[in-house]
């Protein structure tokens, strides 16, 4: 008889991609806190390991994320990571760039998860979904905050409020998907533009990621003042002189990782 714990996630290394998937498929991947647990120390490996320079998180079995497990909530309550909210990648600073590769149900705090990352594919029947309000909740790990800067407002309003689903092909052309793909291709496609991604200066993509984040929702003075000490440095790194020859040369550059 096998008593082993059921792998509630695996993550694999690839070159300069870490992809973590979600492995709780009987019920849509749901997350209990086994799984944020999990999911947070591969959000911490990703930050730790310089090899690492992108994060691809994907859901085994048809489906991306379902958010909360509710049915563990009972007992086991809601499955922070410290104060770091849902899988300790929703209210998390990451880094890194995350790119979120959606199949199926991406709802509630899984459809949280996904706005979390920066980038996000997704097949044609996925869809995305934010049904707190029907359960007498709210989108609490990022949905009421991020959604409608992501989408217009009174599309965003109608989400929150009517727990009404999104699918996919309108996520697109609203924006909020980067790269919409038949059915079984979201993996595909994001570990495309996570292989894009890690091609460059890590100081070029880390750095860039951190002057948006810090500086959205800022005027432009303010903004500058926040971007200017993050950026400077980044002119003077090794990797930004091979840029720069590379460029007049006509050849690839050679990043020094």
């Amino acid at each position: 008889m096998d008593t082993s714990e059921p792998v509630v996630m695996t993550s694999e290394p690839r070159p300069g991609v870490l992809l973590v998937t979600l492995n709780r498929p009987h019920v849509r991947n749901a997350v209990d806190r086994a799984l944020a647990g999990a999911l947070d120390s591969a959000l911490t490996r990703l930050e730790a390991e310089p090899s690492l320079a992108v994060g691809v998180l994907s859901g085994a079995g048809g489906h991306f994320c379902s958010g909360m497990d509710l049915k563990a909530f009972p007992d086991q309550g809601v499955p922070l990571v410290a104060d770091r909210g849902l899988g300790g990648l929703t209210r998390a600073r990451i880094r890194k760039p995350l790119i979120a590769a959606v199949e199926g149900a991406a709802v509630a705090g899984g459809f949280e998860l996904a706005l979390a990352c920066d980038l996000i594919t997704a097949s044609d029947t996925a869809f995305f979904a934010l049904p707190e309000v029907a359960r007498g909740l709210i989108a609490a790990e990022g949905g009421a905050v991020r959604l409608p800067g992501r989408l217009p407002y009174h599309v965003a309003m109608e989400l929150l409020l009517t727990a009404a689903p999104l699918p996919a092909a309108d996520a697109a052309r609203y924006g909020l998907v980067n790269r919409l793909t038949p059915e079984g291709g979201a993996l595909d496609a994001a570990i495309a533009l996570a292989e894009r991604v890690q091609a460059h200066s890590p100081d070029a993509v880390h750095v860039t990621k951190r002057v948006v984040q810090d500086t959205r929702g800022l005027d432009d003075h303010t903004a500058y003042t926040v971007q200017d000490p993050l950026s400077a440095p980044v002119f003077t790194t090794r990797a930004a002189a091979e840029g720069a020859r590379a460029f007049t040369e006509k050849r690839p550059p050679a990043w020094s990782r």
